[in-house]
């Protein structure tokens, strides 16, 4: 499988002094999926931002991210915009905050098409029509004239992932695209995405705090920790053959269908310190 993005030695300095990344390296094929694991403030969504160079201007990032060859880190203004307008896809957690709440949801999914693809109004409400159906939204022509209120929110993810998926990118960026959903839309959004992913052969990392969502979507899975990567395992021995002591304490901290209820393990600070201690990154 052909390395789409390449990030090597990604590290990051907030403007504070706080060090976000350190030494960050990972790559996702084509028509691959990353899944990233973490608890909140381990690096996930700061990763996912640095790739798509949406990082207070102040930041200090050193490294290399390479997309299709290219680093994304030196691209020019006009460069950059074409990246983030064309070649890059971004579905994020509330679908909400990513729409125009007193626009039609057609103008919302057609904007790419008409700016970025210079395509009529007609023939990008055609597409869009075309991605409503990929997406499973059904009766588009009706759909994409009504507001996003009238939508349910797995509904409207639909309509985000269709947006995403307009200009036909080689990579989409999911950042808790699920989360707000409940169990059977998560489903069916992750299905949306995995057809999405093998049909077109674009590369996806995908932001999850669900571990067993991240085991059944994604290829291979990235754990996070403190802003480094320290586990990169196939997602199929994610729950049996973790090996890294963060990993094996986050699989510890699920409740479980098929025991009693008992008082589940927390991971405390020391517990942290001494995964910082002297803790190697570990590759499947």
């Amino acid at each position: 499988m052909s390395a789409l993005l390449q990030v090597d030695r990604l590290s990051v300095t907030m403007p504070d002094g706080t060090v976000a990344l350190d030494d960050v390296s990972f790559t996702i094929g084509r028509g691959e999926i990353v899944g990233f694991i973490g608890e909140s403030g381990s690096g996930k969504s700061t990763t996912a931002n640095a790739i798509a160079r949406l990082l207070p201007a102040a930041a200090t990032t050193t490294g290399n991210v390479l997309f299709d060859g290219h680093d994304v880190l030196r691209l020019t203004p006009r460069e950059l915009s074409r990246f983030r307008d064309v070649d890059l896809g971004m579905v994020f957690q509330d679908p909400r905050a990513a729409v125009n709440p007193v626009a039609r949801v057609g103008e919302y999914v057609t904007e790419a098409l008409r700016v970025n693809r210079r395509m009529s109004r007609s023939a990008a409400r055609q597409r869009a029509v075309e991605l409503f159906n990929e997406v499973g939204i059904p009766d588009p022509e009706r759909r994409l004239d009504e507001y996003p209120h009238q939508y349910s929110g797995g509904m409207l993810q639909r309509a985000v992932i269709a947006a995403a998926l307009s200009t036909n990118p080689g990579l989409l960026l999911a950042d808790e695209a699920t989360t707000a959903l409940d169990v059977t839309r998560q489903a069916e959004v992750a299905a949306i995405l995995r057809h999405a992913c093998r049909e077109r052969e674009l590369g996806l990392m995908f932001i999850t705090h669900d571990l067993e969502l991240a085991g059944a979507l994604c290829d291979r899975v990235c754990v996070m920790f403190r802003g480094r990567i320290v586990e990169q395992i196939a997602a199929g021995d994610l729950h049996t053959g973790a090996q890294h002591p963060y990993t094996v304490a986050l699989l510890r901290s699920r409740p479980s269908i098929d025991e009693r209820p008992h008082r589940l393990p927390v991971i405390t600070a020391e517990d942290r310190e001494t995964f910082s201690t002297g803790a190697e990154e570990i590759h499947d």
